[in-house]
């Protein structure tokens, strides 16, 4: 696989200006932390500033960015929500999605979504880590093209 410098180097990253707030749902730990790595590399490049912030599960994510949500230019959305023996997993899923979509529909929020939702911790490894899948710059470059988009279409600040 290649290395994450190099990932990133392929990847074309616009360069802007403003902040964004990373959104680390801490409920896998070992998981959220390679997400982190991967969209703090995309952001660095970028140059835009950004602040990171804890919270306990992907469930909440949605409710924290409602909260800070005219503090920032856009939310990187990182966590990892693994399948069990219930029905739980289909909740978190569903409703943290739904929450973030709501979100971007109805306040034109920049959101990069990068909350995994895998069978195994095995899937959620190689998804996460900036070495393999590197799902968390992804979800940091989704953002910053969001807030491309939202500059250009409804004005702003950050490009």
């Amino acid at each position: 696989m290649a290395t994450p410098q190099a990932k990133t180097a392929a990847r074309t990253v616009p360069k802007l200006k403003g902040k964004v707030l990373i959104l680390e749902a801490r409920f896998h730990e070992h998981i959220t932390d390679m997400l982190v790595k991967g969209a703090i590399a995309v952001l660095e490049q970028s140059g835009i500033k950004y602040e990171r912030l804890s919270v306990p599960g992907s469930f909440e994510i949605p409710g924290a960015i409602k909260f800070a949500l005219n503090m920032y230019d856009g939310f990187v959305a990182l966590g990892c929500v693994i399948r069990g023996e219930t029905s739980h997993f289909e909740y978190v899923c569903a409703e943290s999605a739904r929450g973030l979509m709501s979100l971007s529909m109805e306040h034109n929020v920049a959101i990069g979504y990068g909350v995994l939702t895998c069978d195994t911790e095995a899937q959620a490894i190689q998804r996460a880590d900036p070495e393999q899948l590197d799902k968390g710059g992804d979800a940091a470059l989704a953002c910053l093209r969001m807030i491309e988009l939202k500059c250009r279409f409804l004005g702003g600040r950050s490009v």
